[in-house]
């Protein structure tokens, strides 16, 4: 298990968990750039105060997916696939080894 906290920029929303991860992933969906204003990895809960974007939540699988970037060390985001590379930036080199799917991964 490992412990994450992280939370907002204005610090209105802070959260911890001790957890194993499900999956680490790096989405390249223009849903995402469009929503982040970034490259990848958008989030769809944010905070009220700033507008950080913090979270993801997948009802059908009771999951909630935490943005890297809003941890406290971000280093322990260690991604494990890419997807939606069929739409990521032309400027991002992909050379990390880790598998890539053109649309959404495999369930």
């Amino acid at each position: 298990m490992t412990k994450y906290q992280g939370g907002c920029l204005c610090g209105a929303v802070r959260y911890r968990a001790e957890v194993a991860p499900i999956n680490e992933r790096v989405c390249h969906c223009r849903i995402c750039q469009k929503a982040i204003g970034a490259a990848f990895n958008a989030r769809l809960l944010f905070c009220p105060a700033c507008g950080t974007t913090l979270f993801s939540r997948r009802d059908s699988r009771n999951i909630l997916g935490v943005t890297s970037g809003s941890l406290d060390d971000p280093s322990l985001f260690k991604p494990d696939m890419h997807f939606w590379t069929g739409s990521k930036q032309p400027w991002l080199m992909l050379d990390d080894g880790l598998p890539q799917y053109e649309g959404a991964p495999p369930a």
